[in-house]
C-alpha cells in the first residue's frame, strides 16, 4: 500500500518549496517521486510542433521525492501522520495520527 496517492492534498516539508500546499498529479513508484501541482517547478525549453505552435519555454512541474511531503487531515487542515487500519470487511485504510479520522 502507497503512502500517498494521487489527487491527495500534501504539504511539502523539505526543499525550496517548504511550506507550500499542493494535490498530487502522478505517482512514480519506482523512484518513490511524486508530481505536486505548483512545486518544484522547473523551465522547460520545448521545441515547436503542430501541436505547440508557439514553442519555447515552458514552466512545469519536475517530481519531488515522497520523504519531502507530507498528507494533509482533512479534518484539523494540517500535515499529519498516519497508520493503517484494516476494517471488518478486510479493507485496509488510513488513518490519521491527530485526528484519528480516515483519510
Amino acid at each position: 500500500m502507497l503512502r500517498i496517492r494521487k489527487n491527495d492534498q500534501v504539504l511539502v516539508i523539505a526543499g525550496k518549496d517548504k511550506g507550500k500546499r499542493g494535490k498530487v498529479i502522478r505517482i512514480i513508484p519506482n523512484n518513490q517521486r511524486a508530481i505536486v501541482e505548483g512545486i518544484n517547478l522547473v523551465k522547460k525549453s520545448r521545441r515547436r510542433t503542430q501541436q505547440n505552435q508557439q514553442g519555447g519555454l515552458v514552466e512545469m512541474e519536475s517530481p519531488i521525492h515522497v520523504s519531502n511531503i507530507m498528507l494533509i487531515d482533512k479534518k484539523t487542515n494540517e500535515a499529519t501522520r498516519f497508520g493503517i487500519s484494516i476494517l471488518k470487511d478486510g479493507t485496509k485504510v488510513r488513518i490519521s495520527k491527530k485526528s484519528g479520522e480516515v483519510i
